[in-house]
């Protein structure tokens, strides 16, 4: 069987650290939905007002919770074989 096919089995995998994959990745959905938290002006930083440099500052914190997320989706579901790396 290769890497495409599915025999219809549900990955196996740590269930408490999916949760916490999952819980990474909802952390700037959140953020970002939550627009109550941020819709203001103030504080400045550099002339921008905060709505700007907050969701700036998410593209950064966004990738660094997906990355995390990969990691530890990886470290839950050990492949017997990886291809590539």
């Amino acid at each position: 069987m290769n890497h495409f096919e599915n025999d219809g089995a549900r990955p196996s995998g740590n269930k408490a650290l999916l949760t916490l994959a999952a819980g990474l990745l909802a952390i700037p959905v959140v953020a970002l939905l939550w627009v109550g938290s941020y819709a203001r002006v103030e504080p400045t930083l550099a002339g921008f007002p905060f709505f700007i440099w907050y969701q700036f500052l998410w593209v950064f914190l966004c990738a660094a919770c997906t990355w995390a997320a990969y990691r530890v989706v990886r470290i839950a579901r050990p492949a017997a074989k990886r291809h590539g790396r």
